[in-house]
């Protein structure tokens, strides 16, 4: 049987997994039926996917059973996989509404994967209210990145509603990339780690060659003009402490085009509008609770550093750190600094080489990987306090057998140490927002999506179009679809 090694960031993502923390991401993706659909349309997909037993990189990789497994691991490359195992049909009470549906995607979300089976699983969910349907979908996080594995799931979707014969994501073959040349090389996490564990010596060979990176971050980081975040500056706050099983998932959808016009009123980027809903939902929920930090709470953003053409399975990611500006009462303010931190640190990023990302990279993530290799996760002061991520999506509407897809809300992953995640999917002129937290660290936490909306409303107020847009850009940006949340 044919095997492939595991690079070392993915073998990295094995051996911090815990019961409580186990290393899986995916996605909710809705779905509106024609109203000329069969009934039993739900069914009808389960059964023609189901005849799909053949599949292809990465869905095919089952990690290799022996005793080097946690040190040197391997990926079985399957001929076959049990797609009734993979690929399940669930329901929920008709009519599901959104917060049933956040609720089992809570559920399906605290399991673990079982290795004995390539590490990934999807459920559709029928009986939601309004001739809807979900599929949800988790898969460990060592097989594939985010955005190469969103990148796979919308290749199995079409843009032509009339195309009832699309194969599945997992029997759709991988495109044919460009090989690179020897000179070529892919910054970003993957060397980052190999760099520290000595895979990559020309680096960061030694010691005092590690040391010079960190001073010159730290050099850097003191000056007005410098990077926006530095390993273990956060304040320390509830969101990074120790962390159980259990999941809460929230969710929320707005306008692309709309998040784009008040972008363009405040002279500031899409990015820097979700992180400052992000900052202002956190701000608000933290003090409800009593456990608002005095000094700013930061948010790690990972950056792909993958190429366009790249379908290969495996983590290709970089990060920088932003202020979110919880320690700020006025939302206006808060977004200007976050823009200002997110600029300064874009910045720097854009002049780095691809060794120097790595270094980069290894400066700052090395702390996070080390802490979470040794069970220090959640009892040292945080790299960053919460992860962020914004991943761009399809531009326009895909189609599962005839069903338009309505939304992507993401489902990310929670370690010790990064009690919460928030993830952001573009699809359309959709946005979808993913909160996932711990469910006993975070009490009531889908309150988050509620004052996300609460955010958005005073960013609409200082920046909406009847405050600061003309009026011939009204009838262009005003489009905008009503926000819709799930919780668990």
């Amino acid at each position: 049987m044919e095997t492939k090694r595991l690079n070392l960031v993915d073998t990295a993502w094995l051996n911090v997994e815990t019961e409580n923390a186990p290393m899986q991401v995916g996605g909710l993706l809705t779905f509106r039926m024609p109203d000329d659909a069969p009934k039993d349309l739900p069914r009808r997909i389960v059964e023609h996917y189901h005849s799909f037993t053949k599949a292809y990189s990465p869905w095919n990789h089952r990690l290799r059973a022996g005793r080097l497994r946690n040190v040197a691991p391997e990926w079985e490359l399957l001929d076959e996989i049990d797609v009734e195992y993979h690929f399940r049909h669930s329901a929920l009470p008709y009519p599901g509404g959104e917060r049933e549906l956040g609720e089992l995607a809570s559920r399906l979300h605290s399991h673990p994967l079982d290795f004995r089976h390539p590490p990934w699983e999807a459920h559709l969910i029928e009986g939601l209210e309004g001739n809807r349907f979900a599929i949800y979908i988790k898969l460990h996080h060592s097989l594939i990145d985010g955005i190469a594995g969103m990148r796979q799931l919308a290749r199995a979707l079409t843009d032509d509603a009339s195309d009832m014969d699309r194969p599945p994501f997992w029997a759709v073959q991988p495109k044919k990339r460009r090989k690179r040349g020897p000179s070529e090389v892919r910054p970003g996490l993957y060397r980052a780690v190999a760099e520290l564990m000595g895979g990559a010596a020309e680096q960061v060979g030694s010691l005092p060659g590690f040391a010079r990176i960190v001073r010159s971050m730290l050099k850097s980081a003191r000056s007005s003009t410098g990077t926006a975040g530095l390993p273990f500056s956060s304040a320390s706050s509830v969101l990074n402490s120790r962390i159980q099983s259990q999941r809460r998932y929230a969710t929320q959808l707005y306008s692309l085009s709309e998040f784009k016009a008040l972008a363009a009123n405040a002279h500031v980027t899409i990015n820097d509008i979700v992180l400052a809903i992000c900052g202002g939902a956190l701000r608000r929920y933290l003090r409800e609770i009593g456990e608002l930090p005095k000094r700013p709470l930061t948010a790690g953003i990972p950056v792909s550093v993958r190429p366009a053409d790249d379908q290969e399975a495996g983590n290709a990611i970089t990060f920088i750190v932003a202020n979110l500006g919880t320690d700020i009462e006025s939302t206006t303010e808060r977004l200007h600094t976050i823009a200002d931190s997110t600029l300064r640190a874009k910045r720097e990023l854009a002049r780095l080489s691809a060794a120097s990302i790595t270094q980069y990279t290894v400066a700052l993530m090395a702390p996070y990987i080390l802490s979470l290799v040794t069970g220090m996760g959640g009892r040292t002061r945080p790299v960053f306090n919460v992860t962020v991520s914004n991943v761009p999506g399809p531009p326009g509407p895909l189609y599962l057998m005839g069903a338009e897809m309505e939304a992507f809300y993401p489902t990310s992953l929670v370690t010790h140490g990064q009690a919460l995640n928030i993830t952001v999917h573009g699809y359309g002129d959709t946005l979808g927002f993913g909160f996932i937290g711990c469910r006993e660290t975070l009490p009531s936490m889908q309150r988050l999506a509620v004052y996300a909306g609460e955010t958005l409303d005073e960013l609409r107020a200082a920046y909406g179009d009847s405050a600061n847009a003309k009026p011939e850009k009204t009838r262009a940006t005003r489009r905008k679809q009503p926000a819709r949340r799930s919780s668990g």
